[in-house]
């Protein structure tokens, strides 16, 4: 078996795409996962799944099951217990902020070619820091997440990938849960 983490995109912020935690811990459930569990009610799923699958294939096949049981269309990106530890071990801000409100990880889907990571710049006049390791984009904002302009949706359109973002509190919360099986 293996851990993975589903982040689902735009579950349940902001009023629309609206999913119930229990509707989406018996979907995963019935697609034969075990141990589902979800945590805070913005589409964050752990779950083991048997047997080695290409992420791109089951987060496809979990797109497809909420879209066709709960009529809902999200993007799914998925992380295994040991990418989402290496995400904890080599966030670059760390030393340099105490505040963990601070600091966000956006997923991509996928790691950006060398000239969609040569769109990503910091707008001007942000505060905001960021560092893309593959397939993640660490960021430092210490205005606060909902102050800066380097937000999910300018990510997406500068590199032209799906992503989703999440606070550190987040981040290392389901790191410590993928761990605890």
């Amino acid at each position: 078996m293996t851990k993975h983490i589903a982040l689902l995109r735009g579950v349940n912020v902001g009023g629309r795409t609206r999913i119930a935690m229990k509707d989406l811990r018996d979907l995963f459930t019935g697609m034969g996962f075990e141990a589902v569990r979800t945590y805070l009610q913005s589409g964050n799923v752990l779950f083991d799944a048997p047997g080695p699958r290409p992420a791109a294939a089951l987060a496809a096949a979990v797109e497809k099951r909420i879209a066709d049981d709960l009529g809902v269309s999200v993007t799914v990106l998925l992380r295994t217990a040991e990418s989402l530890a290496r995400t904890v071990a080599r966030n670059p801000y760390l030393a340099r902020e105490d505040d963990p409100a601070k600091l966000h990880v956006t997923f991509l889907a996928r790691e950006p070619a060398a000239e969609q990571a040569a769109r990503l710049e910091t707008p001007a006049g942000e505060t905001a820091v960021f560092t893309l390791v593959g397939d993640e984009i660490h960021l430092h904002v210490p205005d606060g997440y909902g102050r800066t302009k380097l937000d999910n949706a300018y990510i997406e359109r500068r590199l032209g990938i799906p992503a989703t973002t999440r606070n550190w509190r987040t981040v290392t919360a389901l790191h410590r849960l993928a761990g605890e099986d």
